[in-house]
C-alpha cells in the first residue's frame, strides 16, 4: 500500500509520540530538525531512539520516518534512530548527492548493528534551496533515495518569494520535482505542508490540485488535516473497481501470451495505463 498522509510530530514531545500512531495517518514524520531547539537536540534524539526501540516492530501499520538534521548532526541522528520500526529518514536541507554519502554510510553501520537487511532503511532528501532544486536529478539518483520532498518554507525564503505566494507561483517547481522523480524511477513526491490547518476546505482543494499535478500523499502539520488528505487520496469504489478489472484483464492477457489487450470498456490497454491502475489499487484501504 502507498501512504496517503504523513503527520509531523516533534521529537522532543514524548506525550505526542505516545499518541501519534493512533491519529489516523498512514505515516508519521518524527522531527528532530526545525521543531527541536538547538539546546534540546541531544535530548530529543535520545527520546526518539528510546521510543523507536520500545516499539520493536509493532507500528500498528503506520510507517515511521524521522527527519534528521543536516550535516554532521544528522549523521549522529541517523546512528541513533535506526531500529526495526523505522521505515526511513528524511534528510533536511540536502544540497547535493555528496550530502547523502555520509548518511548512507551511517545507515549501513546502524543496520548491521540492529540486525536489519542492508539497504532496508530508505532516504528522502528535502530540497529546501534553489541549489538543491537544480541538483534534484543527481540527488534523486543517490543510494537509498525512495522519493524527493520539497521544503517550501525554506525554499521561499531562499528565492525571496513574498508572503502572498500562491499555488500558481509554486507550479513550475512542483512540476519539476514530479518530472525528476519519474525520470529517476523513484516514487512520486509527497505534497508539501500547509500551515493553515483551520480552513480545511481550502486545504482539500489545494490537495486535490497537487494530486492532479502528480503528487501522491501529503504531509500534515496537524491531525485535523489527516482525514482530509486520506479522503483526497483514497480512490472511489467505482475507480477502484475499474482499476481492478483492468489489471485482471491485462494480467490474464500477459499470462496467455497475448500482446494486444482490450480493457473492459473496449479500449486498447498498454503497460502505462495498467501502471496507473496499479497505483490506484495501492492507495486503497
Amino acid at each position: 500500500m502507498i501512504a496517503r498522509s504523513y503527520l509531523y510530530v516533534p521529537g522532543n514531545a514524548p506525550d505526542k509520540l505516545a499518541k501519534v500512531l493512533g491519529r489516523g495517518a498512514d505515516a508519521v514524520i518524527v522531527d528532530l530538525e526545525d521543531a527541536v531547539p538547538w539546546a534540546s537536540k541531544d535530548e530529543a534524539r535520545a527520546t526518539v531512539a528510546a521510543w523507536l526501540q520500545a516499539l520493536g516492530g509493532q507500528t500498528e501499520g503506520v510507517e515511521i520516518w524521522v527527519r534528521v538534521n543536516p550535516g554532521p548532526l544528522g549523521v549522529e541522528d541517523v546512528a541513533a534512530v535506526v531500529a526495526p520500526a523505522l521505515r526511513g529518514v528524511m534528510v533536511a536541507k540536502t544540497e547535493s548527492r555528496a550530502d547523502l554519502d555520509a548518511i548512507d554510510d551511517a545507515l549501513g553501520k546502524a543496520e548491521a548493528r540492529e540486525g536489519l537487511d542492508a539497504g532496508s532503511v530508505g532516504v528522502v532528501p528535502l530540497l529546501e534551496s534553489a541549489s538543491a532544486v537544480l541538483e534534484a536529478r543527481a540527488i534523486a539518483a543517490a543510494p537509498r533515495v525512495v522519493r524527493l520532498q520539497v521544503g517550501e518554507a525554506d525554499l521561499a525564503a531562499d528565492l525571496g518569494l513574498g508572503e502572498d505566494v500562491d499555488d500558481a507561483d509554486w507550479a513550475p517547481i512542483r512540476s519539476q520535482v514530479v518530472l525528476v522523480s519519474a525520470a529517476a524511477g523513484i516514487s512520486a513526491p509527497v505534497a508539501p505542508v500547509s500551515t493553515d490547518f483551520r480552513d480545511l476546505e481550502r486545504f482539500a482543494a489545494s490537495t486535490r490540485a497537487l494530486a492532479r499535478r502528480g503528487y501522491v500523499g501529503r504531509a500534515c502539520i496537524h491531525p485535523a488535516q489527516v482525514g482530509v488528505v486520506n479522503d483526497v487520496f483514497t480512490p472511489s469504489e467505482d475507480s477502484l473497481a475499474r482499476a481492478r478489472a483492468l489489471v485482471e484483464v491485462f494480467d490474464q492477457a500477459v499470462a496467455e501470451g497475448r500482446g494486444v489487450v482490450v480493457g473492459p470498456d473496449g479500449r486498447m490497454v498498454d503497460e502505462a495505463v495498467v501502471r496507473r491502475a496499479r497505483s490506484v489499487i495501492a492507495l486503497a484501504r
